[in-house]
């Protein structure tokens, strides 16, 4: 799984698409949130709106073989991402407040 993810966000960072510099980010070098926050903007903004992405995608992508211990950071970049209203949390198909307490999966998908 780890290793689709990081070929789908070097898809999405070959393909000139409004997603390819926060794949690229996600990809680089960098401070693992700075690239979960970019590899959750690539994935969201790649699949739209109508479709949505786990936080363990992203956690995944950049953490590797320990993406688990990306977990907790991932679910914040994207509650994050969502107060800023980049995207928007779900769980069972209803938008969560990124500021309520709420526990789970979650999913998240473009705005």
């Amino acid at each position: 799984m780890t290793d689709a993810l990081r070929t789908e966000l070097s898809r999405i960072a070959d393909g000139g698409s409004p997603a390819a510099d926060h794949a690229r980010a996600a990809l680089a070098d960098g401070p693992m949130r700075e690239r979960l926050r970019s590899a959750i903007r690539a994935l969201a903004v790649h699949r739209g709106p109508s479709s949505s992405t786990c936080p363990s995608d992203a956690a995944r992508a950049v953490g590797g073989e320990h993406w688990r211990d990306r977990m907790d950071d991932a679910r914040a970049v994207a509650r994050d991402l969502a107060r800023q209203g980049e995207v928007e949390i779900t769980q069972r198909g209803e938008v969560l407040d990124p500021d309520a307490d709420w526990r789970g999966p979650i999913r998240i998908r473009a705005r």
